[in-house]
């Protein structure tokens, strides 16, 4: 199936020539696609002589920092308007190992609508991460399963495949979070769609060269959301127990 993996990039130059040459040499017949937000660390003009020597490495520029939410989605349209089958998302810093996607390609069977590299599940594990983010990632999942019902063990997650049916079911252009709140987003999206989605154990393994894109914002709009979310959720809950229980007495 023809496969795409997206690579969002903002001041990467140091990360991503190791990540892209793994990729390449794990998946070799898949493409890449970076996207990257006008980084001033030349991670674009790299990339850019990158796919100069490769067909299978294409470059997205944006002009600005926009957030890693608006970068998939961008990369997300881009796929579907070259007919690829399957959409892969990858961190550039290497924390998502490249050896590790072919397993998640090879669960992205027809039935499936996404597959999620897992770090909470057995065979999963991280690397050279302090407590502290174990923790937090950890306790983001736990809460978006208790406030959204879902049935996920890892949905903060971003090493993920799409088959291209599953994005164009989700109004891409109604998606706005960010971050963490992306991939919950994402993933409730195809929950509440009826879709199927399989975790597939990963080990993620912290970056070496960058600095992390965490900040407190990413952490409290992930919070102020997935609260707002699951309000809505029950409120829609609520009335239609209320309007069956109703027409059952009429």
């Amino acid at each position: 199936m023809r496969t795409l993996v997206i690579i969002p990039t903002y001041n990467e130059r140091r990360a991503l020539p190791d990540t892209l040459g793994r990729l390449r040499a794990a998946v070799p017949g898949a493409d890449a696609l970076v996207v990257d937000d006008g980084s001033p660390d030349g991670t674009g003009e790299w990339a850019d002589e990158a796919a100069g020597s490769d067909p299978q490495v294409h470059v997205l520029h944006r002009q600005s920092k926009d957030g890693l939410g608006r970068a998939y989605i961008a990369g997300f349209g881009w796929a579907l308007d070259r007919g690829y089958e399957l959409v892969v998302e990858m961190d550039a810093d290497g924390s998502h190992r490249p050896e590790d996607l072919p397993r998640l390609l090879e669960a992205a069977t027809p039935g499936v609508d996404l597959v999620i590299g897992s770090r909470w599940v057995p065979g999963g594990a991280v690397v050279n991460w302090p407590s502290s983010r174990q923790l937090l990632s950890r306790g983001a999942t736990t809460y978006a399963k208790v406030a959204l019902g879902l049935g996920v063990n890892d949905a903060t997650a971003g090493y993920r495949v799409y088959p291209a049916a599953t994005l164009r079911r989700i109004p891409l252009q109604e998606v706005n979070s960010q971050g963490y709140c992306f991939q919950v987003d994402m993933t409730w999206r195809v929950h509440t769609g009826g879709g199927r989605i399989v975790e597939v154990p990963i080990t993620f393994v912290e970056r070496a060269e960058g600095e992390s894109k965490m900040s407190r914002a990413i952490v409290f709009e992930a919070l102020s959301r997935v609260t707002a979310w699951g309000a809505q959720a029950r409120s829609r809950q609520l009335v239609g127990a209320v309007t069956q229980a109703l027409r059952r007495r009429s």
